[in-house]
């Protein structure tokens, strides 16, 4: 806690969600479990600074090291290096690891609604928000909507991804968006690649997308970045 102290100030990850036109979450992610090392000379930071200056409102930090070769030193060079928020996503299941975020400089955190039973959902999310975060809170199906909203989590994110099966459903969002109230924002993850999904699913209610794989493995994430950005922009 006392590394809290010398925290940079905590930047709005929901303001920045709620702008008109879709809000790109552009994440920075060295490996995935399935495909391996997905960027040759990964460097979180300068690819952070990419996706920012052509137009992400937001970047996520994977810093899970088992799964994706993360660290929390990349979300530290991440948040030195633009002005947007930071979300770091990760396995959270202890008080200790939103402290640590917050030290490190995020200012939002990832809650997987299927990993937090009973009322730790809710704890862990206004442990954040005491901290000065917000949390961006995931769901596959409708129990785990039910599960978010009685947290009290103002940010959804709904994964498009069967994480039993590694399939990608993009009627997962058109199924579960009537479930969530409009005042809430609800962020679509998982599968996107293409200026058409981004139509799609903004035609769906989404309000903003978390973009990962896609940008990472291409040799101009900047140019992905402005195609998504821009299809964001015809909603």
């Amino acid at each position: 806690r006392a590394a809290l102290v010398l925290a940079p100030e905590p930047r709005d990850f929901g303001a920045a969600l709620r702008r008109p036109g879709v809000s790109l979450i552009a994440e920075c992610k060295k490996a995935s479990p399935s495909r391996g090392v997905l960027r040759n000379g990964y460097d979180a930071a300068a690819l952070a600074r990419e996706y920012e200056v052509n137009g992400a409102r937001a970047i996520s930090v994977l810093t899970d090291i088992k799964f994706f070769q993360g660290r929390i030193e990349d979300l530290v060079a991440v948040r030195q290096a633009v002005t947007v928020p930071v979300l770091r996503k990760d396995f959270i299941f202890d008080p200790y690891q939103l402290i640590e975020a917050r030290a490190a400089g995020a200012d939002a955190v990832l809650l997987i609604a299927a990993l937090l039973p009973g009322n730790t959902l809710r704890d862990l999310r206004l442990e954040a928000e005491a901290l000065g975060m917000q949390a961006l809170v995931e769901v596959h199906d409708e129990a785990e909507v039910e599960h978010a909203l009685a947290s009290g989590a103002a940010i959804v994110g709904v994964n498009n991804r069967d994480l039993r099966y590694f399939d990608v459903h993009f009627e997962t969002t058109g199924r579960l968006r009537p479930l969530i109230p409009r005042d809430r924002i609800l962020v679509s993850e998982s599968g996107i690649n293409t200026p058409a999904d981004v139509r799609q699913l903004a035609e769906m209610g989404a309000d903003a997308m978390l973009v990962g794989e896609r940008l990472v493995r291409s040799k101009d994430a900047g140019a992905r970045v402005r195609e998504l950005v821009g299809a964001g922009k015809e909603r």
